[in-house]
């Protein structure tokens, strides 16, 4: 079965999120486990967690089905010292509220350098993640591809395989594919042929059995544009064809696929869409979840 849903409002606390999820006919969310904004991560009160759990089991979402998002300042890849250490404090804070919330991931957009060393930037952001796994015990971090803009790491396939070959305990590493980001990054996913050839991409470099959860977006860039610009489902340069394939991809059941695109009004219509594109055609190719024999070398 698909998963599919939204990055859902938190107002009022993280206790609201499966409710919000619930009524928009979700079978999946996202949500922030604390302030976007901010790098300030306390521990949750207990009451909210108590609550959260109760909404969870009430609601019937699986936590597999849950994708908390990260912080927009966390960048574990700077090469300021202050903002590195800042960005690690709030990231173990994070891994520890999704502790506490019983929920087993935890997305992340993985850095920028500043325009100074993408591969040290890299080493950064893997050393960072090795640092905080060592010290937690359950949750697993996605990288999410990103669409290069600015000086962000992550637009390039080869870029989260580098990562995930430095992590150590790779059974807690894992990736979330953004298709606005793969767009703009330079990965067709528009047609049969193209989307087809792109998931074989992903697989040699990556590999598919990485896959945890998807960010569902149109893009109001172009192809290869690097503009993080997303837009509702069939109003971008996607179109609707890009998620007929998604849809009907059997290698993406029971992953969660999850929407953030720019007006949460309509996600109700836009997931019930995409529920009726299943069964509509099956137009990918399989290819098996092994993961890839390779050392990733960047040129």
């Amino acid at each position: 079965m698909h998963r599919i849903g939204a990055h859902v409002s938190t107002a009022g606390g993280v206790q609201v999120a499966p409710g919000n999820a619930a009524r928009i006919g979700a079978r999946a969310f996202a949500l922030f486990v604390k302030n976007p904004r901010g790098y300030a991560c306390p521990p949750l009160d207990s009451e909210k967690v108590t609550l959260f759990l109760r909404a969870m089991e009430e609601t019937g979402f699986d936590p597999y089905h849950v994708v908390p998002h990260s912080g927009y300042l966390i960048n574990l890849g700077s090469p300021k010292e202050d903002i590195q250490a800042k960005s690690f404090q709030s990231f173990m804070g994070e891994i520890h509220r999704c502790e506490q919330l019983q929920l087993p991931y935890l997305n992340i957009h993985p850095g920028s350098h500043g325009r100074t060393d993408e591969e040290r930037c890299i080493a950064r952001i893997a050393e960072s993640i090795n640092r905080a796994l060592s010290q937690t015990k359950s949750v697993t971090i996605l990288l999410e591809n990103t669409a290069g803009q600015g000086s962000s790491v992550g637009y390039r396939f080869e870029h989260l395989a580098e990562i995930i070959d430095k992590i150590e305990d790779k059974t807690r590493i894992g990736v979330c594919i953004d298709t606005c980001h793969s767009f703009a990054a330079g990965y067709d996913i528009r047609t049969a042929e193209t989307y087809t050839q792109t998931m074989e991409q992903l697989n040699r470099t990556v590999g598919l059995s990485y896959l945890k959860a998807v960010h569902l977006n149109d893009a109001k860039g172009e192809l290869g544009s690097h503009l993080d610009r997303h837009h509702s489902l069939g109003e971008g340069n996607l179109g609707w064809e890009t998620f007929l394939h998604l849809m009907n991809d059997p290698r993406l059941d029971e992953i969660p696929m999850v929407l953030e695109t720019i007006d949460d009004a309509i996600w109700d219509q836009e997931i019930a869409s995409l529920y009726g594109l299943i069964n509509k055609g099956d137009t990918t190719k399989k290819i098996s979840k092994t993961p890839p024999r390779r050392k990733t070398v960047l040129p």
